[in-house]
């Protein structure tokens, strides 16, 4: 009788797919369980004609206000993300975003006040603010030798200062109806900030996927000596990373101001936790060479859905924050591989 080798088979439940397809799996569990909470609570209270589907949690106005939130974070986000790609991290973002938006709203008052005046040129202006700043953090983490989370920490602080000395401690007013069109300009029941996220969103994916910029960022962070030894400029790519995470860190700005009307120095204030703990429960690997936009794109969701479903259903915001802390553990804990990092960072 002959030998007969039994091909060995592959997991469908693999550690490899359960990290993929976890963050999808997690956000359409909350979809369903928001509404299933809110269904209890009216049952409790006798409410009678009960619908899952008509519950506030499900309703195209409530799906609008979670897109509404989301856009800024998934600006600041994606800026995050090609900084982890790399191996890095970055937490300048607050200063960032306050200092794009507060000069983005000088800018645009002295220039008319109008987007149909000269004042239009006040948005390129912020992203080029925001490019400079991302430009600076990166030069200093890289020719000074500074680690990435300590450099751009440390630019975030200024940043901020820089805010509260422009503005004194005052609030700047955007009431040009052609730029707050962005949140009041609506089509199919979604403000036309969500489009313009999405057409963000799709440039970024773009730059990740078909560029060579993009795939070097993959290759630094994956292995940065292999990538040195085959010739690759990690400092250059290093810097361009955060020169581009500052242009959408400003991108955030614009919609934080879009949003509310309003550029102060606290415009920046909660990015640094939202989007951090976005582009982890997402999927990006924080040792770099993992993930990518997309997912950034589910962490993003998965944080708005909790912070928005919470609020529905009546819990505090101490429970949503430590819900959110408790998916950052578990994210990290799954996608990070012991057998292969002798020592945590």
């Amino acid at each position: 009788m002959s030998d007969m080798t039994i091909p060995a088979r592959t997991s469908v439940l693999s550690r490899e797919t359960i990290i993929k397809w976890a963050p999808l799996l997690v956000l359409i569990f909350l979809v369903l369980l928001f509404p299933v909470f809110e269904w209890l609570e009216d049952f409790r209270e006798g409410k009678d004609h009960i619908y899952l589907l008509d519950s506030r949690f499900f309703s195209i106005r409530n799906a609008a206000r979670i897109s509404v939130a989301a856009t800024p974070a998934l600006m600041v986000a994606i800026g995050v993300t090609f900084i982890i790609i790399m191996g890095s991290i970055d937490l300048s973002m607050e200063g960032t975003v306050s200092v794009s938006a507060v000069i983005f709203a000088f800018a645009f008052i002295a220039l008319g006040g109008t987007l149909a005046s000269w004042a239009w040129l006040a948005l390129p202006l912020a992203l080029l603010v925001g490019a400079i700043l991302g430009f600076i953090n990166g030069l200093i983490h890289v020719k000074l030798q500074i680690p990435s989370f300590m450099a751009s920490l440390a630019m975030g602080f200024v940043g901020t200062g820089l805010a509260l000395l422009l503005t004194g401690g005052d609030r700047i007013r955007v009431e040009d109806e052609l730029f707050r069109s962005l949140l009041t300009l609506r089509f199919l029941n979604f403000p036309l900030m969500c489009y313009v996220a999405l057409l963000a969103l799709l440039v970024a994916w773009f730059i990740q996927s078909r560029t060579t910029l993009g795939r070097n960022f993959y290759a630094v962070g994956g292995g940065e000596d292999l990538a040195q030894a085959s010739g690759l400029n990690v400092a250059r790519v290093r810097i361009l990373g955060f020169t581009l995470a500052g242009v959408f860190f400003a991108m955030g700005a614009l919609m934080a101001v879009g949003r509310i009307g309003i550029a102060e120095t606290a415009t920046g204030n909660n990015f640094m936790f939202v989007s951090i703990t976005s582009v982890v429960v997402g999927g990006t690997a924080l040792w770099g060479g993992i993930g990518g936009v997309w997912n950034t794109l589910i962490g993003v969701l998965i944080v708005n859905v909790i912070n928005n479903g919470m609020v529905v259903i009546g819990l505090p915001n101490w429970v949503q924050d430590g819900v959110l802390g408790l998916l950052v553990i578990i994210a990290v804990v799954l996608s990070t591989d012991r057998k292969s990092i002798s020592f945590v960072k």
